[in-house]
Parts: structure tokens; C-alpha cells; sequence
């Protein structure tokens, strides 16, 4: 019998500068847990993502990522307190109330990828 058991996912995100890409996402409040030949592993709890030393503007800029969590309200002040918009140059949404029953924000990377953060709503 098969053992199809998965046990994660991880997308590559694009940097157009790796290095200030890396400070931007420890930032946001994801641990750098390793960083070799160009791709740097970032989690938060038992999401991650790993950051590639590429970019392609198309790309980036068409890359959206989605993080699901408790209390938006929560991440949405992290951001604030955390001063990225400003340091970085990068936008952020206010918390929205969306149609497919969810409470998000967006904030946009440095290298135009977009997060979406948000929590499920009754």
C-alpha cells in the first residue's frame, strides 16, 4: 500500500533584493531560519515560505499569497507597530470585510509580491 502523506507546501517567492527582501519579511514577523545558496527559509509557527534570490517583475508583480490567520485585527496592528509601510516604501491595505466570508488586509512586498492576511468570518 501507497504512503501518500503530505506533509507541506512551500512556495518560492521572488526578491529583487534579497537582502532587503530578508529584513522586510523578519520584519513582518517571520523567522529566518536558514539562508544558503540564494534561497532563505522563513516560518512563522507552521507556516513558511522560502525567498529566492530571482526576480522576474511580471512574475512578482502577479504573485498573490494567502495567510490564514486567527485575529487579523491582531496581525494588522503587528504591521503597524512594525513600521514596514514606511521603511520599506510598501503598501497596506485596511482590514476589509471581503464577499467570499473572510476579514483581510493586503500588504505588498518589495518586490510587488502581494500578501493577503486574513481570518475567516461568520
Amino acid at each position: 500500500m501507497s504512503n501518500l502523506q503530505t506533509i507541506e507546501l512551500k512556495a518560492f517567492v521572488p526578491a529583487k533584493d534579497y537582502e532587503l527582501s530578508k529584513r522586510f519579511y523578519q520584519d513582518l514577523g517571520f523567522t529566518l531560519a536558514s539562508d544558503a545558496g540564494g534561497t532563505a527559509y522563513f516560518h512563522h509557527e507552521t507556516v513558511s515560505f522560502l525567498l529566492q534570490n530571482f526576480y522576474v517583475k511580471e512574475f512578482a508583480e502577479n504573485l498573490m499569497l494567502h495567510l490564514l490567520v486567527e485575529d487579523v485585527d491582531a496581525w494588522r496592528t503587528k504591521v503597524d507597530e512594525s513600521g514596514i509601510a514606511a521603511r520599506y516604501g510598501v503598501a497596506v491595505s485596511d482590514v476589509r470585510r471581503q464577499p467570499w466570508r473572510m476579514r483581510d488586509f493586503t500588504v505588498v512586498d518589495p518586490s510587488g509580491v502581494l500578501w493577503r492576511i486574513g481570518q475567516n468570518a461568520e
